[in-house]
């Protein structure tokens, strides 16, 4: 559940500063990634954990409010809901998550969902459950031979494993630098063409042909709420990709998409539905 502020000042360091506004409002990457998924059209499981308190109870209902099946989501009583801090300050974001029963979603836990798992055109993973079951999804996904698409955010290393076995990478900048050290931003493309794809916020998206670095650039919109944007952005590309899109061509599909959900106040506000994206690229 995001917990959303906005200000005209973000707070320094011991300062206290007034807020303008405070909203509840669903999120979560995981979450957001699937419900994005779900508005442009694709048949979208969510593989999770919510807590047994009245979040939880909120965040199944808004799943299931927007086509999410909700098949492998469980209340885990022992565990409160995940929750993300949010500041808006500034014309961007500022977040703390504290991960909640997110902490809850083990190798054991996605084993369950393995059924599902065999048959779909797409795995969407990110990094705000822990980092032995992102590893081990992305050796059961290489096994079943299904596509994963890791955005590794929130930012931390990850194991050589999982970026080979990963079928494409979205990292920021920022993520970039940490998961690929000793290496410049243009190495780290070159050694994974058509895989690594770094988002560069108002810039755009690059990437390696094989040839060249290729930057799909982004399209401008008077924002409102930049919270999501990267989410929408993943379940999107994840969304092309599966339907057998070329490379540029779902770039520019996620690039469109993202551009639409940050006109809109909140995560999941903003998030575009398939005819909306279609028509904007047109």
């Amino acid at each position: 559940m995001d917990l959303v502020v906005t200000s005209a000042k973000r707070p320094e360091a011991g300062e206290t500063v007034l807020g303008d506004s405070f909203k509840t409002v669903p999120g979560g990457k995981g979450a957001n990634q699937a419900v994005a998924a779900a508005r442009l059209g694709a048949e979208v499981y969510m593989i999770g954990c919510v807590g047994g308190d009245h979040y939880g109870k909120s965040i199944i209902d808004n799943f299931q409010t927007n086509g999410v099946r909700t098949d492998y989501v469980e209340p885990v009583t022992e565990m409160e809901s995940g929750t993300a801090h949010i500041i808006l300050a500034e014309g961007d974001n500022s977040i703390v998550v504290v991960k909640g029963a997110n902490d809850a979603v083990t190798p054991a836990y996605v084993e369950k969902a393995k059924p599902v798992i065999a048959q779909a055109d797409m795995v969407l993973i990110q990094q705000e459950i822990p980092e032995e079951t992102v590893e081990y999804t992305a050796g059961l996904c290489h096994e079943l031979g299904v596509p994963l698409l890791l955005n590794p955010a929130p930012a931390r290393p990850i194991s050589e494993n999982i970026v080979e076995k990963a079928a494409y990478i979205t990292p920021n900048e920022h993520e970039a630098a940490l998961l690929f050290t000793g290496m410049s931003q243009g190495e780290a493309l070159k050694k994974y063409p058509k895989k690594l794809f770094i988002t560069e916020g108002k810039r755009g998206v690059r990437y390696s042909d094989g040839e060249n670095e290729v930057l799909i650039p982004a399209y401008p919109v008077a924002a409102v709420d930049t919270t999501g944007a990267g989410d929408t952005f993943n379940a999107a590309l994840a969304v092309a990709l599966a339907e057998g899109k070329t490379v540029e061509d779902s770039l520019r599909f996620a690039n469109r998409a993202a551009s639409l959900s940050v006109m809109k106040f909140g995560a999941q506000g903003g998030m575009p539905l398939r005819k909306e994206v279609e028509d904007a690229l047109k």
